[in-house]
């Protein structure tokens, strides 16, 4: 095992411990020259590696590469090495905490009986669909809150796949 600083294992220590193995953030105190000085010796003895930040994820930037991207540092297999740890028991934790990080499945919405969006749906499920006339009609709504409420609380929010076609001397009718 090699000799290292204070710094080091604290680098290395703290990127092993999170579930993507950045090495972002640096501890507290350390930036400048002193961190520049550090993180490339670290990368040249194998202990970390830049890789392309992801931003989307809110990764922290080791540094901006010019074209609007940014790299940030994870731990190496080396690294991993260097303090003591197996890789692959590493991996194995960095996945735990990861599916455990991960909100379970939420179920889908469902509307409650007796409703006036479950009315929609009944006439929306019959084989003639429904038109807004007659949505309009049953649940008293204006037309809007009626075509609001297919668009909205019934595609978006329930997920339902409403169809929709024009028949001659009946207007446009909607299907689930």
């Amino acid at each position: 095992m090699p000799k290292l600083t204070d710094t080091q294992t604290i680098i290395l220590s703290a990127a092993a411990q999170r579930a993507d193995n950045l090495a972002m953030p640096l501890p507290n105190g350390l930036h400048g020259a002193a961190a520049k000085k550090v993180i490339a010796m670290m990368i040249g003895r194998g202990w970390l590696e830049e890789v392309d930040a992801n931003l989307r994820k809110g990764e922290p930037l080791w540094r901006e590469t010019g074209d609007g991207h940014g790299t940030t540092l994870v731990i190496t297999d080396a690294g991993l090495l260097a303090i003591g740890l197996e890789p692959v028991v590493v991996k194995t934790m960095a996945a735990i905490r990861t599916h455990a990080a991960q909100p379970p499945a939420s179920k889908p919405p469902t509307p409650r009986a007796g409703t006036k969006q479950a009315q929609i749906i009944t006439l929306l499920q019959r084989p003639e669909g429904a038109t807004i006339a007659e949505i309009v009609a049953a649940t008293g709504w204006q037309a809007h809150s009626a075509r609001g409420m297919i668009s909205g609380a019934l595609k978006k929010k329930l997920g339902l796949q409403v169809s929709t076609e024009q028949v001659k001397g009946r207007g446009r009718i909607y299907r689930v």
